[in-house]
Formats: C-alpha cells, sequence, structure tokens
C-alpha cells in the first residue's frame, strides 16, 4: 500500500514530481484532459452518446472528469467495479460483462437501487430469469451480442430473440437496447484493415438488431466500440453509444497499431515512472521496475525520458528491470547516475494500472493530486 500521507506531503511543492516514490503510475493532467476533451469532440461530432471504460482506470476522479467533459456515464467490466464506483458517487453506470448465479444477480438488483442510471448486460435466458428474480424495482438491461470473438454474446440471432422473449416475460427488466464490443478488432494494424472488419460486424448485428425488432423488441441504445475502432464505428453509423477506454492514457500496443491513424492522435499522459537502483553494469543499469510494475501480457514496456530513447528494457525478475545504457552520443559523455528517474509507456495499460493503489497526477513538475484506485482488483 502507497505511504498516502507521506505523499501527501508533497503536492503542491515546486519539483515534487521528482520526489514521488517508485514505481508510480504518473499522470500528466494536462495531456489527459486533452485526451479526454478530444475524444468528447469526436463523439459529440459523430453524434454519438460517450461512456469510456473504466475498466481502463477503475479511479472515480478519473471517471467523474470523463463526466464533467461530456460523457453520459461509464462502464464497468465488474459488479465489484461498478460498487467501487457507485460508492464514489459515479451516477450512470453500464456493466458490460453478463453475470451468473442469483447472488451475483442480487448483487446487480442492489446496484439498480443505489444509482440513478444502472445498466447491465445480459445474454442467455437464465440471466434474465435471475435478475427478474432478483429485482427490488426496475433494471435496465441490454442483450450483449457476440461480434465474432466467442467470448461473451449471443452466437446468433436466434439466441438473441430467445434472450428477449426471456427479457420481456420479466416485469421488472426494461430492454433499452444491445451491446457489441468488437475487442478484436482494436489494435489491428492500419485504418482500413480496421475498418473492414469493423464494417462486416457492424453489418452482422445490423441483422440482429433487425430480428430483434421483427419479435417485437424496442432497441434504441446500440453500444460499443473502443479507442482502436471509433472512426471506423463512427463511420458505420449502427452504434449510438460508444466505449472506448484507453484514449485518457494510450499505451504501447495501441501506440504501435494505431501509428498515425486518427484513432491515435491521443498523447501518452500516463506513465509508470521508476528509478535507476544500480548502474554498476558496463552495459545497462537496474530500474526498481519489473514483473510487479507493469502487466507481461502486451509488448514489453518502452522508455521515454529522452536519455534513454531507443536503449531496451527487458524484465528483470519480479521488482527489477534492465534497461540498456545509452550510447555515449546520446549519453553526452556522462555515466548513467544512480537515483535517475525513467519514465516508460506500458505495453498495455489497464492490467498495468491495476497493480497500482493511486494515480499520482502532476501538472508539469509538481504533484497535485493523488487518486486512489477504487476498483483495484475489483473482478468479482
Amino acid at each position: 500500500m502507497a505511504n498516502r500521507s507521506a505523499d501527501a506531503a508533497l503536492i503542491g511543492q515546486p519539483g515534487s514530481r521528482a520526489l514521488i516514490p517508485t514505481p508510480a503510475a504518473v499522470l500528466d493532467l494536462d495531456a489527459f484532459e486533452r485526451n479526454i476533451a478530444k475524444m468528447a469532440a469526436r463523439a459529440k461530432a459523430a453524434g454519438l452518446a460517450l461512456r469510456p471504460h473504466s475498466k481502463s482506470h477503475k479511479t472515480s476522479a478519473i471517471a467523474h472528469r470523463q463526466i464533467e467533459a461530456g460523457a453520459v456515464g461509464i462502464c464497468c467490466a465488474k459488479l465489484a467495479e461498478a460498487e467501487a464506483m457507485v460508492a464514489a458517487g459515479v451516477p450512470a453506470i453500464l456493466v458490460t460483462s453478463p453475470i451468473a448465479g442469483a447472488v451475483q444477480a442480487q448483487r446487480a438488483a442492489a446496484l439498480a437501487q443505489a444509482v440513478a442510471d444502472f445498466r447491465i448486460v445480459v445474454d442467455h435466458p437464465d440471466g434474465a430469469a435471475e435478475l427478474g428474480a432478483a429485482a427490488q424495482g426496475p433494471i435496465q438491461v441490454l442483450i450483449d451480442v457476440d461480434p465474432g470473438m466467442g467470448r461473451t454474446g449471443v452466437h446468433d440471432a436466434a439466441q438473441a430473440v430467445e434472450v428477449f422473449r426471456a427479457i420481456a416475460a420479466q416485469p421488472n427488466l426494461k430492454l433499452l437496447g444491445v451491446q457489441c464490443y468488437g475487442g478484436h478488432w482494436q489494435h489491428i494494424a492500419g485504418a482500413n484493415a480496421r475498418a473492414a472488419a469493423v464494417a462486416d460486424g457492424m453489418a452482422y448485428l445490423s441483422g440482429v438488431i433487425a430480428a430483434l425488432r421483427e419479435a417485437g423488441a424496442a432497441i434504441g441504445v446500440v453500444t460499443g466500440g473502443g479507442t482502436g475502432s471509433f472512426a471506423a464505428d463512427a463511420a458505420q453509423g449502427v452504434l449510438t453509444e460508444v466505449q472506448p477506454g484507453s484514449y485518457p492514457f494510450m499505451d504501447r500496443d495501441y501506440r504501435e497499431a494505431l501509428q498515425d491513424d486518427p484513432d491515435g492522435a491521443f498523447e501518452q499522459s500516463l506513465v509508470i515512472a521508476t528509478t535507476v537502483i544500480t548502474a554498476n553494469h558496463p552495459d545497462w543499469v537496474t530500474v526498481d521496475g519489473g514483473l510487479k510494475a507493469f502487466s507481461t501480457d502486451g509488448p514489453l514496456p518502452v522508455a521515454l525520458t529522452s536519455k534513454f530513447a531507443d536503449c531496451a528494457y527487458r524484465y528483470f525478475g519480479d521488482e527489477h528491470g534492465r534497461l540498456a545504457r545509452p550510447p555515449l552520443s546520446q549519453d553526452g559523455g556522462q555515466p548513467v547516475a544512480r537515483g535517475e528517474r525513467v519514465d516508460f509507456a506500458p505495453g498495455h495499460i489497464d492490467p498495468t494500472l491495476d497493480r497500482y493503489d493511486v494515480i499520482h497526477m502532476v501538472r508539469s513538475d509538481v504533484l497535485v493530486e493523488i487518486a486512489p484506485v477504487e476498483a483495484r482488483g475489483a473482478s468479482q
């Protein structure tokens, strides 16, 4: 657990960014605010409601800022994330993963009573029955449609109609529409390739919606999409709401996939700050960020500090990372010193940030706020 009282003493002090204990998740608020304003403007121009996914940050201070910037609410992947956000006063939440079992349904029903605008997806008739049995009042639901990933969602139009009829049989369930999130489209390299994949997916979704409407379903909300597919989602005109998650922060995975495409025109606002703790080896230095500081499911972290540009990083154990020394031409002939700071762009932001208790928010070189990551580890 971060020593928040000691860190809090740094707030407002000139140069305090360099005094934050590492490894630490450090957010450049100026870049972050530009990112969320840009996505809000893109959604508004496209006529789409913006409901960012909080699985990327799990932090109410971020969620509130996104809503203040124009978002209609947030998404949460799990009930525990939603519970943490509701406790922190977030007023509008969509749970994007189906749930199973009476206990989970009771938790969802409690959330529906606790927050002004609570929504949850359903992809099986039994899920509708469980929610209906647990309901203490109206619960808003959406039918989750599988975009071809095979992860969650109804597999075809016939299953969608079956789920609709199960929802209609429950007097306390109110169908709002459908969700279709193509996670496998988000990191396709090249705007044209992503657009082609999204076009195929939206054509399929349109068929499912047509079948639902023919069966009598009122489909008002069509939600999905992400940071990488926004331009293609907007161009297709099928979605009414988008769920991008990573755009406030970005990461190496998105940067390499999106390159100079408009979907990648967001700044790396969040970094993992580390410290050189050993500089004894002639070929590399050791930083205090290793396997526990970064997620390992994506590309390796990349050093952003200019002195270490193009210097290869590798994991050096749970607590440590190995960073190649800069060549003398880059280093100005000066050796790397113990105590130097090195900022990294994480390979995959979502599971990386889930490793941290707090986000240290800075403007320039000054620490201005420490925000708790309330839903850290909230995967239930």
